[in-house]
């Protein structure tokens, strides 16, 4: 799959444009997780854990929008894009999204 955060593929010809796609995900970090947290914002510096939850849960929703590209028949996905809200208080959506295509090598 290919997928880029511009509106086009170079060395590619887009031949058919499917649709929007999206991956949703809401994730909370465990109590155990929000005080070892809190208590690294104290000293300052990089948060480790806060860190790796972000990663995991970009991730988690990258693979969906992926799947759903899939699901759609698309080959590539343009436009992409990762929105984040967050929904309550230690509760984070996280949206990835684009333009489901299907391209083919250029002449």
């Amino acid at each position: 799959m290919l997928i880029t955060t511009s509106t086009s593929l170079e060395g590619y010809k887009i031949t058919k444009q499917l649709g929007l796609v999206r991956g949703i995900t809401v994730r909370s970090r465990s109590v155990v997780g929000n005080l070892a947290g809190s208590f690294m914002t104290i000293f300052g510096g990089k948060s480790a854990i806060y860190t790796e939850l972000c990663e995991k849960t970009r991730e988690e929703a990258l693979q969906l929008m992926i799947k759903h590209g899939q699901e759609m028949g698309c080959n590539a996905i343009i436009n992409m894009r990762y929105d984040a809200n967050e929904v309550m208080s230690g509760l984070t959506e996280v949206l990835a999204y684009g333009t489901a295509v299907f391209v083919e090598k250029a002449s």
